[in-house]
C-alpha cells in the first residue's frame, strides 16, 4: 500500500475530469480558457475532461496492477495512457482556445 498516493491523485484527477466533461470548466485556469467561445464551452470541457479523466484512470490502474500481482512496470502503463490524455487536452486547447495559453 505504499503507492496509495497514486490512487488518491488518480481519484482527484478523475473527479476533475468528470466535472469538466459536464461542461463546468471553472477548474481549468482562466488563461487556458479565456479564448474559448461560449458556444464551444461544452465541447472544450468534454475534450479536456476526457483527457483529464484518462490521466486519472491511468494513475488508478497504476495503483491496481501491483495489487493484482501483475508485474508490468508502471511506466509502461501510466506513460502511454497518460500521454493519450495529454494529447486530448492539447487538442482541445489548440482547437478551442487557439493555443496553449
Amino acid at each position: 500500500m505504499k503507492d496509495i498516493s497514486l490512487l488518491l491523485i488518480g481519484l482527484l484527477v478523475s473527479i476533475l475530469g468528470i466535472v469538466n466533461i459536464t461542461g463546468n470548466i471553472s477548474t481549468i485556469h482562466s488563461y487556458n480558457r479565456r479564448k474559448v467561445k461560449e458556444e464551444d464551452v461544452p465541447k472544450y470541457g468534454r475534450l479536456v475532461g476526457i483527457g483529464t479523466l484518462i490521466i486519472g484512470i491511468s494513475l488508478i490502474i497504476g495503483f491496481i496492477l501491483p495489487l493484482l500481482n501483475i508485474n508490468i512496470p508502471l511506466e509502461y502503463v501510466i506513460v502511454p495512457i497518460g500521454t493519450l490524455g495529454i494529447i486530448l487536452i492539447l487538442y482541445g486547447q489548440f482547437k478551442y482556445n487557439k493555443g496553449i495559453f
